[in-house]
């Protein structure tokens, strides 16, 4: 596969990143091309600026790491960094209210950051490493329901969390895309072999601090 810098989201969430590890990350993401970055709301206009001319996405996250803030604050967080120039945003999901079977709180709580997000395409973090197969599938249908763009993976923060599986890749993908919602895939992909068999497993996007080692194979 020639174009798998274009199924990558370059990315830096570490808590203890210094701006001159956010500036490599975007040299790298123009030198490579890959289709994204995908950094803390903080760091949005920062990403904008430098990427200025080039083609790379800027993604963020929202309710990062724990989806547990009220809706409003990540409706909240979401507006402020569209204002700042994010072209898609990654929510976390309510972990808790899904496995409370709190449906229709889960929905809501999606909709409201899809409303804030306008144009900018949403993907739902679900955390898979929590979550049992009937609750991914269902979060997945939630998602449908909410009007998502995307469904992924993993925050990749989970304390012995194995992140992004083949097996659960596929079934969000079986779950989603009839309904035209697509994957990404986070957390644990560090070589080009984890890349190939997520994308062969349905996933549209990559999440990965590995982007360089990916592409150089």
């Amino acid at each position: 596969m020639t174009d798998l810098n274009k199924h990558i989201e370059h990315t830096l969430l570490k808590q203890d990143a210094k701006k001159e590890d956010f500036e490599k990350l975007f040299d790298e993401a123009k030198k490579y091309n890959f289709l994204g970055v995908c950094i803390n709301p903080a760091y949005v206009k920062f990403a904008k600026e430098a990427l200025e001319g080039s083609e790379v996405k800027v993604v963020t996250v929202i309710g990062f790491p724990l989806g547990a803030n009220k809706t409003e604050v990540k409706a909240f967080e979401t507006s402020c960094a569209v204002a700042d120039g994010a072209d898609e945003v990654d929510m976390v999901l309510n972990v808790t209210a899904l496995k409370d079977k709190d449906y229709e709180y889960v929905r809501e709580d999606i909709k409201a950051v899809k409303i804030a997000a306008k144009n900018s395409p949403l993907k739902v973090i679900l955390e898979t490493d929590l979550l049992t197969k009937d609750e991914i599938k269902k979060a997945c249908e939630l998602c449908v329901e909410a009007k998502a763009d995307f469904v992924k993976t993993s925050t990749g923060f989970v304390k012995n969390g194995v992140g992004a599986k083949v097996e659960d890749v596929k079934l969000m993908y079986e779950t989603v895309s009839p309904y035209g919602l697509k994957v990404k895939a986070s957390g644990g992909i560090r070589d080009k072999e984890a890349a190939l068999k997520m994308l062969e497993a349905g996933a549209e996007r990559l999440g990965t601090s590995s982007g360089v080692k990916i592409v150089e194979g």
